[in-house]
């Protein structure tokens, strides 16, 4: 299995930035930006800040959590995560009660919350029975670690040209 460099590379980070993306868009529909409430024209503030700050949380613990650099802060910040799923999830309710989503629409963004949900309790029960502790337990080379790794390529590189040497010659 490849070693994962960047929270980017992150299938649940993935899934949480396409339902961000999604709710982000929710509020560039005219039909949700103007509601009518005894003839005067608002726009539901308090409601849209919750729901993209919820969206947000998930995708944003998921990164911080990757990168504080220990497997129990990572844990953490996943919980976080998961818990912003929940809250989205409320959030979409909120948002089908009050008229402000289709139930198509509703369906499909509650299927992205608990594929989010989903896909980030999968990870944290891989990573809690993980050997990984953290970059932050890795220990750093020491010089004479770096100085075997050079020796130890040089000969690769040695018996290599040898290698070639000998084909050259038909010696193969």
């Amino acid at each position: 299995m490849a070693t994962i460099r960047q929270f980017e590379e992150l299938l649940c980070w993935q899934k949480a930035r396409e339902l961000t993306k999604e709710i982000y868009q929710i509020f560039k529909d005219l039909k949700f930006k103007s509601l009518k409430l005894q003839g005067l024209k608002f726009q539901d503030y308090g409601f849209q800040d919750q729901i993209q700050r919820a969206a947000v949380s998930v995708m944003s613990n998921i990164a911080e959590g990757f990168e504080r650099g220990t497997r129990q802060e990572f844990l953490n910040y996943l919980f976080i995560a998961k818990g912003s799923c929940g809250e989205v999830r409320a959030q979409l309710y909120v948002a089908l009660d009050a008229g402000y989503l289709t139930e198509e629409r509703f369906k499909s963004l509650k299927f992205k919350v608990e594929e989010c949900s989903r896909l980030i309790s999968r990870f944290i029960q891989s990573l809690k029975v993980s050997k990984f502790q953290g970059l932050q337990y890795k220990q750093a080379r020491t010089q004479a670690q770096k100085e075997r790794e050079e020796f130890d390529r040089k000969i690769r590189e040695m018996v290599e040209k040898g290698r070639e040497e000998r084909k050259k010659r038909g010696e193969f």
